[in-house]
């Protein structure tokens, strides 16, 4: 299929009756990408903080323990499944339009997704040792690392926006 393009929104010879409904498509598919991208990362923003506060529970403090876990398992369940969409719609989206997605910015980006979905399933590890007790992790780092998934997702938004390479 040919690159979707502003500049030439469709190819010589083939009006707009033909391009339209393939154009109309692709913006629906973006925007879901785009709703299912940011819905994803609002669960890996929070989900941090939880353990921030998990880290911080007194010993004794049984109730708000259990309280903050099961909050942190059903975030992480709802982002995973966030998680699927997100990806699906993009993988859809570079599929569909290989030749607007070219040059050393997509490479980089697809480098920082597959480092964001290690980041999701990390979460899940530390959701594990929260669960079986065995956290040695200090708030301080649970706030750092907290950071770290805002940090990816500028990076990957202005590789999108700006494709500096």
């Amino acid at each position: 299929m040919t690159a979707l393009r502003l500049s030439k929104p469709w190819p010589q010879g083939q009006g707009f009756i033909f391009w339209a409904p393939i154009m109309l498509r692709m913006l629906w598919i973006k925007a879901f990408h785009i709703v299912f991208v940011a819905s994803w990362f609002a669960g890996l923003f929070y989900l941090p903080r939880i353990f921030v506060n998990l880290a911080m529970v007194p010993a004794d403090s049984h109730a708000e323990r259990e309280r903050l876990l099961l909050m942190a398992r059903k975030l992480y369940r709802f982002s995973s499944l966030l998680m699927i969409p997100a990806l699906g719609l993009g993988l859809w989206l570079w599929l569909a339009n290989r030749a607007a997605y070219v040059g050393g910015w997509l490479h980089v980006k697809l480098l920082l997704v597959v480092l964001v979905i290690g980041y999701h399933h990390m979460c899940r590890a530390l959701l594990r040792k929260f669960e079986n007790f065995e956290n040695r992790r200090s708030e301080r780092w649970f706030r750092v690392f907290n950071e770290s998934a805002v940090l990816l997702f500028a990076a990957i938004v202005v590789l999108v926006v700006v494709k500096p390479f």
